[in-house]
């Protein structure tokens, strides 16, 4: 595909316009209508707490659905997504960048905010915009934050069946593409399982809403996240028995550490005295857990997360360093976050937090880092 083809493929049309907006009522439909768990979130810095409703993996079976019996009577074609690729990428950039712009200035106009915050400086105002005002904001009773995660998740998914579909009709359907596949969509339907633990996470109960988390959400999750069945569907990628073995252990190991630390600090959260690997917690100045895996390093999950990463490429070999731009991002967005993290709780937890450091000394791979 030439320069000329790339620019005309990224012109939005009226189909992925339609397409976008219509997954996104559904989401706001579905997330509103189909029951659910109802979780309340931490407590925020004004002493209130949100309520969430975790019906996420219920909204995903029911759309799947629906697209299944679309595809089945011909009202849909499976390759869609696939199709206009380059198109819906843009379009959705476009979007985050309009809906960033709306929060910014209802964050300015809102109530809550100090007249210091507002846009007379413009170092001010690109900082506000790149990183939000509003640490919860609503729109008729639904949190963008926790929406926009989730429809970035869905939309990971949507793509790669997408491309697996395209995979399949252009007869290039790989054990290497389905490898991948099958990593992703555990990954995917065990969050949307588990989606209950999002909301003490670090997106939701410390980062504000603006162009850096709106674009992250909607553009960079299911786009770059997806970069590997992209290259697979133009690169045919044969492994030896080993190589899959190898990669099946990777993604294993990965899913254990990750799931296993996000599950025991969102039990902690919850329960401060609930036994750790059958023991009681070991928790430091009352506050900070320093048991399990946090008692391992002080961000395991990330250690997890990462070698998830790496499980998604690996199918794509190592002859071309492409399909590796997730993990590689993953890693330097990870310790960028860590720092930030370890800022935020130094500040917070003061002398209980130089503490911790020094009965759990590692941020992420122990003896390493």
């Amino acid at each position: 595909m030439d320069f000329d083809s790339i620019i005309h493929a990224l012109i939005p049309s009226s189909t992925s316009v339609t397409l976008l907006v219509g997954f996104f009522a559904y989401l706001a439909i579905a997330g509103s209508i189909i029951p659910g768990k109802l979780i309340p979130g931490v407590t925020l810095p004004d002493g209130t707490r949100l309520l969430y409703r975790c019906n996420g993996l219920l909204s995903l079976i029911f759309l799947l659905v629906l697209l299944g019996l679309g595809a089945w009577n011909k009202l849909v074609s499976p390759t869609a997504v696939a199709d206009r690729g380059l198109e819906l990428l843009s379009t959705t950039f476009i979007f985050s960048f309009l809906v960033t712009l709306v929060l910014y200035v209802a964050g300015c106009r809102s109530h809550d905010q100090s007249s210091s915050l507002k846009p007379h400086v413009t170092g001010i105002l690109i900082h506000d915009w790149w990183f939000g005002i509003q640490l919860n904001p609503q729109f008729m009773g639904i949190d963008l934050k926790f929406f926009f995660v989730r429809a970035g998740m869905m939309g990971w998914l949507l793509i790669n069946l997408s491309v697996l579909a395209k995979s399949a009709q252009d007869s290039n359907l790989s054990q290497s593409m389905i490898l991948y596949q099958l990593f992703c969509a555990l990954y995917i339907l065990d969050y949307f399982f588990y989606e209950e633990y999002m909301t003490s996470t670090w997106d939701i109960i410390a980062e504000k809403l603006g162009f850096m988390l709106v674009f992250g959400d909607l553009v960079w999750i299911p786009f770059t996240f997806s970069i590997q069945g992209w290259w697979l569907l133009s690169n045919k990628v044969e492994l030896t028995t080993a190589a899959i073995i190898a990669n099946c252990i990777v993604f294993l190991i990965g899913y254990w550490v990750f799931r296993g630390a996000n599950m025991q600090k969102h039990v902690f959260k919850k329960n401060p005295k609930a036994p750790i690997w059958g023991r009681p917690p070991k928790v430091i100045g009352g506050k900070l857990l320093a048991s399990g895996y946090w008692g391992i390093a002080r961000h395991c999950n990330y250690l997890g997360d990462l070698l998830l990463a790496s499980s998604f490429s690996l199918p794509c070999g190592i002859s071309s360093p492409v399909p590796y731009f997730y993990p590689i991002y993953l890693l330097i967005l990870l310790i960028w976050r860590e720092r930030r993290d370890e800022a935020r709780c130094a500040e917070k937890y003061k002398e209980v937090w130089a503490e911790y450091r020094k009965v759990v000394p590692w941020r992420i791979l122990p003896y390493v880092y």
